[in-house]
């Protein structure tokens, strides 16, 4: 009936593991459970190879990094069921309640289902960028999702047909971090796939340090340009990108570009600090794209 896809680098998610596994068995379903690792080579590898011994679990460790997108599309691959979901790596399951919510919006027939994602109430400092953009950005009730039902949807935790996911898939074509997510919600609007938001968050367990969530932001922002230029979704899908045209339209990117050359200095010293501006963020996100975006 369900496969529990887990997608995960570098993590030991033999507890998460754990805890899907316990919860189906007491719901009574038809599971499995399949993680791969995306060729990290990490020792905490030698600990998730103790999926193997859970129930209709398995673990696989790829020698070569595929990136995000195609790891995905190869957990889907291996499924065997009709729904598959898809957690990520990193994610702590609120109660053991989680795979039973999901069970019951089952009986809804929709295609898609998004549960959410939450944050810690507190980090050490060396993690506020990350936890501030995820309380203050992503962290959404369902009720606020609903707003605006795909662009709202993310695969960090999301229960799919196995066959809408199949006439989509990942674009393989993204091999660094970010807005994989982005580009297949973007093709579920195409193809009016129907979604239903529920509450039924994972915690996000694994909070990236400030240093690493801004090298991971400028990746990001690098796949966005790859994914604009190429015109790989409607650019009017993302927010972001419509505030980048109408500066474009105005000339103004340049002097976006030039300000981030000027002050990445400063943008580095404030988003690695122990209080970093969100607003702050912003503007150094826009000033990088304008940058990059002149360069590529």
């Amino acid at each position: 009936m369900l496969s529990i896809l887990i997608p995960t680098y570098n993590y030991n998610v033999y507890p998460l593991a754990t805890a899907i596994e316990q919860q189906a068995l007491k719901a009574g379903i038809i599971f499995e459970v399949i993680c791969i690792d995306d060729g990290s080579n990490s020792p905490l590898n030698i600990k998730n190879e103790k999926i193997n011994s859970l129930l209709n679990s398995k673990f696989i460790a790829k020698k070569q990094n595929v990136g995000l997108s195609n790891n995905r599309n190869a957990l889907a691959e291996l499924s065997n069921y009709e729904y598959i979901l898809f957690i990520d790596g990193d994610s702590i399951l609120p109660d053991d309640k989680f795979i039973l919510r999901y069970l019951n919006a089952i009986e809804s027939k929709t295609d898609v289902i998004y549960g959410g994602r939450i944050h810690p109430e507190t980090v050490e400092t060396t993690r506020k960028l990350r936890w501030k953009y995820g309380k203050y950005r992503e962290d959404k009730i369902a009720d606020k999702r609903k707003t605006n039902i795909f662009k709202c949807t993310l695969f960090n935790n999301t229960l799919i047909k196995k066959k809408v996911f199949n006439s989509i898939k990942f674009e393989k074509s993204i091999i660094q971090y970010g807005h994989e997510d982005t580009v297949f919600a973007f093709n579920l609007s195409i193809i009016k796939a129907n979604i239903l938001h529920i509450d039924n968050p994972v915690l996000h367990g694994d909070v990236d340090l400030n240093e690493t969530f801004l090298l991971k932001t400028q990746k990001s922002l690098e796949n966005l340009n790859l994914i604009y230029k190429k015109k790989i979704i409607d650019s009017d899908f993302i927010t972001f990108l419509n505030i980048f045209k109408k500066i474009k339209r105005f000339k103004l990117n340049y002097l976006f570009a030039g300000t981030y050359k000027i002050l990445y200095p400063f943008f580095k010293l404030q988003l690695t600090s122990n209080n970093p501006s969100i607003i702050i963020f912003d503007f150094f996100r826009l000033s990088y794209f304008c940058y990059i975006n002149l360069k590529k």
